[in-house]
């Protein structure tokens, strides 16, 4: 892990990510020792950023810091996170130190492989995701939503979650995004209240309006509108993209999206 680009694994506990959860992050994947759509991964950064107000980033040392944790990994995982730094009186931001960069590598998850070949069950998460407009898309570090339905779907057999939001739409999954099909029409959740709009997310939707069969809408609609779908799938960054073959005791054999989607990497 480099902190400020010195390998330490020691944060000072007046960091405002650790008083108040103030900045935001990205999850990368790493290939033969580069990272994929690295672009995308700094311009989700500077979106959060810019919603947050965090100023003064040196944005040329984080690429380079991202970009040296991925040199030495056949296949992993980078995570960069910038937090406002140290300072401040309470909530106030006035006085902070200036950000703070954060870059760890990891391995990337086995279970990924596995699941690409047999697919996925997902289980409705009874934790709901509360709106935010101002919030809504961006990756920040207020995270216990996410951890509270993981603890959910932990007990159950299922590798996903179907997440709503409190007026009971779809809006994600717990660590990914939601597309389903119906004959050649393709839904998203519309993220405009809540939800992370992925990386991955962001491709697949280009790939389906410019080039390709389908017709994508993004909507606000509950679980009930998976019934009838012909294909569900899942992607993030790192997936990339998951078929799904079990839904709310529902199960699902297509894999036409997913398969013209999958020759998009």
């Amino acid at each position: 892990m480099w902190i400020n680009g010195v390998a330490q694994a020691a944060l000072p506990a007046g960091d405002r990510s650790v008083q108040f959860g103030d900045g935001c992050f990205t999850t990368a994947r790493v290939m033969n020792g580069e990272i994929q759509f690295l672009d995308a991964h700094l311009q989700r950064l500077q979106r959060a950023v810019a919603v947050l107000r965090i100023e003064g980033v040196d944005w040329q040392a984080l690429e380079r810091e991202i970009v040296g944790a991925a040199q030495s990994e056949q296949e992993g995982v980078v995570k960069a996170i910038l937090t406002r730094g140290q300072g401040g009186r309470g909530y106030s931001t006035a006085g902070c130190s200036g950000p703070t960069r954060i870059v760890s590598v990891s391995a990337y998850p086995a279970q990924y492989h596995k699941w690409r070949e047999r697919g996925v069950k997902l289980a409705l998460n009874p934790v709901m995701l509360s709106k935010n407009p101002l919030l809504a898309g961006i990756k920040h570090l207020n995270r216990l939503e996410q951890i509270m339905i993981r603890m959910h779907l932990d007990q159950t057999d299922a590798n996903e979650a179907l997440v709503v939001d409190t007026s009971g739409c779809l809006v994600e999954c717990c660590a990914a995004n939601l597309f389903w099909r119906k004959g050649n029409q393709v839904f998203t959740p519309d993220l405009s209240q809540s939800g992370v709009d992925g990386i991955m997310r962001q491709h697949l939707i280009r790939v389906i309006e410019s080039a390709s069969p389908w017709v994508l809408h993004q909507v606000c609609e509950t679980p009930e509108t998976l019934s009838d779908a012909d294909e569900i799938l899942i992607c993030n960054a790192l997936m990339p993209i998951l078929p799904v073959t079990e839904a709310c005791d529902r199960h699902y054999t297509g894999r036409h999206l997913y398969n013209f989607l999958h020759q998009s990497f």
